[in-house]
Protein backbone atom coordinates (compact mmCIF):
# COMPACT_ATOMS: atom_id res chain seq x y z
CA UNK A 1 0.00 0.00 0.00
CA UNK A 2 1.43 3.35 -1.05
CA UNK A 3 2.09 6.09 1.48
CA UNK A 4 -0.40 8.89 1.92
CA UNK A 5 0.48 12.15 0.12
CA UNK A 6 2.77 14.42 2.14
CA UNK A 7 1.64 18.06 2.35
CA UNK A 8 3.85 20.97 3.39
CA UNK A 9 1.96 23.90 4.96
CA UNK A 10 3.91 27.18 4.78
CA UNK A 11 2.40 29.97 6.88
CA UNK A 12 3.83 32.37 9.44
CA UNK A 13 0.81 32.02 11.76
CA UNK A 14 1.48 29.12 14.12
CA UNK A 15 -2.19 28.57 14.91
CA UNK A 16 -2.99 28.14 11.22
CA UNK A 17 -0.01 25.82 10.67
CA UNK A 18 -0.89 23.65 13.65
CA UNK A 19 -4.63 23.46 13.00
CA UNK A 20 -4.24 22.72 9.28
CA UNK A 21 -1.59 20.03 9.76
CA UNK A 22 -3.67 18.35 12.48
CA UNK A 23 -6.77 18.44 10.26
CA UNK A 24 -4.93 16.99 7.26
CA UNK A 25 -3.40 14.20 9.36
CA UNK A 26 -6.81 13.45 10.88
CA UNK A 27 -8.11 13.01 7.33
CA UNK A 28 -5.50 10.52 6.18
CA UNK A 29 -2.73 12.74 4.80
CA UNK A 30 0.80 13.28 6.08
CA UNK A 31 1.53 16.91 6.91
CA UNK A 32 4.51 19.05 7.89
CA UNK A 33 4.78 22.80 8.31
CA UNK A 34 7.17 25.72 7.93
CA UNK A 35 6.91 29.30 9.14
CA UNK A 36 8.77 30.96 6.25
CA UNK A 37 10.66 30.37 3.01
CA UNK A 38 13.94 29.54 4.74
CA UNK A 39 12.39 26.80 6.87
CA UNK A 40 10.45 25.56 3.83
CA UNK A 41 13.67 25.25 1.81
CA UNK A 42 15.31 23.30 4.62
CA UNK A 43 12.44 20.80 4.72
CA UNK A 44 12.29 20.50 0.93
CA UNK A 45 16.02 19.70 0.91
CA UNK A 46 15.48 16.82 3.32
CA UNK A 47 12.44 15.14 1.82
CA UNK A 48 9.80 14.92 -0.89
CA UNK A 49 6.42 16.64 -0.64
CA UNK A 50 3.46 15.97 -2.91
CA UNK A 51 1.89 19.41 -2.55
CA UNK A 52 2.63 22.75 -0.89
CA UNK A 53 0.02 24.97 0.78
CA UNK A 54 1.67 28.38 0.57
CA UNK A 55 0.63 31.66 2.18
CA UNK A 56 1.19 34.79 0.06
CA UNK A 57 2.05 37.00 3.05
CA UNK A 58 5.25 35.49 4.42
CA UNK A 59 7.98 37.31 6.34
CA UNK A 60 11.16 37.66 4.31
CA UNK A 61 10.71 36.13 0.86
CA UNK A 62 7.07 36.52 -0.19
CA UNK A 63 4.83 33.62 -1.08
CA UNK A 64 4.59 34.83 -4.68
CA UNK A 65 8.37 34.83 -5.00
CA UNK A 66 8.53 31.37 -3.47
CA UNK A 67 5.81 30.14 -5.84
CA UNK A 68 7.67 31.37 -8.90
CA UNK A 69 10.91 29.81 -7.69
CA UNK A 70 9.31 26.43 -7.00
CA UNK A 71 7.36 26.48 -10.27
CA UNK A 72 10.60 26.65 -12.28
CA UNK A 73 12.52 24.10 -10.25
CA UNK A 74 10.67 21.51 -8.18
CA UNK A 75 7.43 21.53 -10.18
CA UNK A 76 5.54 20.57 -7.02
CA UNK A 77 1.83 21.54 -7.12
CA UNK A 78 0.99 24.61 -5.05
CA UNK A 79 -2.19 25.94 -3.47
CA UNK A 80 -1.86 29.62 -2.56
CA UNK A 81 -3.51 31.13 0.52
CA UNK A 82 -4.47 34.75 -0.14
CA UNK A 83 -6.11 37.53 1.85
CA UNK A 84 -9.84 37.88 1.27
CA UNK A 85 -10.51 40.09 -1.74
CA UNK A 86 -6.90 40.25 -2.96
CA UNK A 87 -7.72 39.41 -6.58
CA UNK A 88 -4.30 40.57 -7.79
CA UNK A 89 -2.49 38.02 -5.62
CA UNK A 90 -4.76 35.26 -6.94
CA UNK A 91 -4.21 36.21 -10.58
CA UNK A 92 -0.46 36.62 -10.22
CA UNK A 93 -0.18 33.37 -8.27
CA UNK A 94 -2.02 31.38 -10.93
CA UNK A 95 -0.01 33.03 -13.69
CA UNK A 96 3.37 32.17 -12.20
CA UNK A 97 2.57 28.54 -11.50
CA UNK A 98 0.16 28.03 -8.60
CA UNK A 99 -2.37 25.26 -9.22
CA UNK A 100 -5.17 26.71 -7.10
CA UNK A 101 -5.88 29.35 -4.48
CA UNK A 102 -7.99 29.77 -1.37
CA UNK A 103 -8.91 32.99 0.42
CA UNK A 104 -8.44 33.42 4.16
CA UNK A 105 -10.30 32.74 6.34
CA UNK A 106 -11.12 29.33 4.90
CA UNK A 107 -12.91 26.17 5.90
CA UNK A 108 -10.39 23.33 6.42
CA UNK A 109 -12.76 20.98 4.61
CA UNK A 110 -12.60 23.18 1.52
CA UNK A 111 -8.82 23.20 1.68
CA UNK A 112 -8.84 19.40 1.94
CA UNK A 113 -11.15 19.18 -1.09
CA UNK A 114 -8.87 21.52 -3.07
CA UNK A 115 -5.79 19.49 -2.11
CA UNK A 116 -7.41 16.24 -3.23
CA UNK A 117 -8.58 17.81 -6.51
CA UNK A 118 -5.12 19.17 -7.33
CA UNK A 119 -3.46 15.85 -6.45
CA UNK A 120 -5.93 13.97 -8.67
CA UNK A 121 -5.29 16.35 -11.54
CA UNK A 122 -1.55 16.11 -11.05
CA UNK A 123 -1.59 12.31 -10.87
CA UNK A 124 -3.74 12.00 -14.00
CA UNK A 125 -1.11 14.02 -15.83
CA UNK A 126 1.87 12.91 -13.77
CA UNK A 127 4.29 14.50 -16.16
CA UNK A 128 3.22 17.95 -17.24
CA UNK A 129 4.58 17.21 -20.70
CA UNK A 130 1.55 15.04 -21.45
CA UNK A 131 2.13 13.16 -24.70
CA UNK A 132 5.42 15.01 -25.18
CA UNK A 133 6.89 14.04 -21.80
CA UNK A 134 10.56 13.14 -22.10
CA UNK A 135 10.78 14.38 -25.68
CA UNK A 136 12.17 17.30 -27.63
CA UNK A 137 9.60 19.04 -29.79
CA UNK A 138 10.19 21.40 -32.70
CA UNK A 139 7.70 24.08 -33.72
CA UNK A 140 8.31 27.21 -35.79
CA UNK A 141 11.90 28.36 -35.01
CA UNK A 142 11.95 26.76 -31.55
CA UNK A 143 12.74 23.44 -29.87
CA UNK A 144 11.14 22.57 -26.55
CA UNK A 145 12.88 20.24 -24.11
CA UNK A 146 9.83 19.01 -22.21
CA UNK A 147 11.81 17.49 -19.34
CA UNK A 148 13.71 20.70 -18.63
CA UNK A 149 10.87 23.10 -19.55
CA UNK A 150 13.44 24.81 -21.76
CA UNK A 151 13.02 26.55 -25.12
CA UNK A 152 15.92 26.94 -27.55
CA UNK A 153 15.69 29.10 -30.66
CA UNK A 154 17.55 28.80 -33.96
CA UNK A 155 20.44 30.88 -32.60
CA UNK A 156 20.86 28.67 -29.54
CA UNK A 157 19.33 31.16 -27.13
CA UNK A 158 17.65 29.37 -24.23
CA UNK A 159 14.52 30.47 -22.38
CA UNK A 160 13.34 28.81 -19.18
CA UNK A 161 9.57 28.41 -18.87
CA UNK A 162 7.59 28.64 -15.66
CA UNK A 163 5.22 25.77 -14.89
CA UNK A 164 2.27 27.92 -15.96
CA UNK A 165 3.91 28.85 -19.27
CA UNK A 166 4.95 25.26 -19.92
CA UNK A 167 1.50 23.88 -19.12
CA UNK A 168 -0.16 26.34 -21.50
CA UNK A 169 2.36 25.69 -24.28
CA UNK A 170 1.91 21.92 -24.01
CA UNK A 171 -1.87 22.29 -24.29
CA UNK A 172 -1.41 24.37 -27.45
CA UNK A 173 1.22 22.04 -28.94
CA UNK A 174 -0.95 18.98 -28.40
CA UNK A 175 -3.76 20.75 -30.25
CA UNK A 176 -1.76 22.55 -32.93
CA UNK A 177 -3.85 24.39 -35.54
CA UNK A 178 -6.99 23.88 -33.43
CA UNK A 179 -8.80 26.98 -32.19
CA UNK A 180 -9.26 26.81 -28.41
CA UNK A 181 -11.57 29.13 -26.52
CA UNK A 182 -10.51 30.84 -23.31
CA UNK A 183 -12.90 28.55 -21.44
CA UNK A 184 -11.26 25.48 -22.94
CA UNK A 185 -7.75 26.73 -22.21
CA UNK A 186 -8.65 27.55 -18.63
CA UNK A 187 -10.16 24.11 -18.12
CA UNK A 188 -7.23 22.31 -19.76
CA UNK A 189 -4.51 24.25 -17.92
CA UNK A 190 -6.07 24.82 -14.52
CA UNK A 191 -9.04 22.45 -14.31
CA UNK A 192 -11.43 25.28 -13.55
CA UNK A 193 -14.35 27.01 -15.23
CA UNK A 194 -14.17 30.59 -16.41
CA UNK A 195 -15.18 33.19 -13.86
CA UNK A 196 -13.88 36.45 -12.41
CA UNK A 197 -10.30 35.37 -13.22
CA UNK A 198 -10.88 34.31 -16.82
CA UNK A 199 -8.61 37.14 -18.05
CA UNK A 200 -5.75 35.05 -16.71
CA UNK A 201 -5.57 33.17 -20.03
CA UNK A 202 -5.13 36.40 -21.98
CA UNK A 203 -2.36 37.43 -19.60
CA UNK A 204 -0.67 34.03 -19.88
CA UNK A 205 -0.88 34.10 -23.68
CA UNK A 206 0.71 37.56 -23.70
CA UNK A 207 3.55 36.41 -21.46
CA UNK A 208 4.14 33.23 -23.47
CA UNK A 209 4.18 35.22 -26.71
CA UNK A 210 6.99 37.37 -25.32
CA UNK A 211 9.04 34.19 -24.97
CA UNK A 212 8.31 32.53 -28.32
CA UNK A 213 7.35 35.16 -30.89
CA UNK A 214 9.92 37.01 -32.99
CA UNK A 215 7.56 39.99 -33.17
CA UNK A 216 5.16 40.18 -30.22
CA UNK A 217 3.11 42.90 -31.93
CA UNK A 218 2.55 40.61 -34.94
CA UNK A 219 2.34 37.11 -33.47
CA UNK A 220 2.57 34.25 -35.97
CA UNK A 221 2.92 31.24 -33.67
CA UNK A 222 0.04 31.82 -31.25
CA UNK A 223 -2.64 33.60 -33.24
CA UNK A 224 -5.83 35.21 -31.99
CA UNK A 225 -9.08 34.12 -33.61
CA UNK A 226 -11.80 36.76 -33.28
CA UNK A 227 -14.76 35.46 -31.27
CA UNK A 228 -12.98 32.12 -31.10
CA UNK A 229 -9.92 32.13 -28.89
CA UNK A 230 -6.32 31.19 -29.62
CA UNK A 231 -4.56 28.80 -31.96
CA UNK A 232 -1.00 27.50 -32.24
CA UNK A 233 -0.47 28.13 -35.97
CA UNK A 234 2.63 26.01 -36.58
CA UNK A 235 3.46 22.44 -37.41
CA UNK A 236 4.78 20.35 -34.52
CA UNK A 237 7.44 17.64 -34.90
CA UNK A 238 8.87 15.31 -32.27
CA UNK A 239 12.66 15.05 -32.57
CA UNK A 240 14.62 11.88 -31.96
Amino acid sequence: MSEAPHILVVDDHQQIRDSVTRFLEKNGLRASSAKDAREMDAKLAKGHFDLIVLDVMLPGESGLSVCQRIATSLKTPIIMLTALGEETDKIVGLEIGADDYLSKPFNPRELLARIKAVLRRFESNEKLGGGYAGKRVRFAHLVLDSDRHLLTDELGTETQLTTADFRLLIVLLERARVVLSREQLLDLTAGRSAGPLDRIIDNQISRLRRKIEKDVLRPKIITTVRNGGYCLSADVKVLK
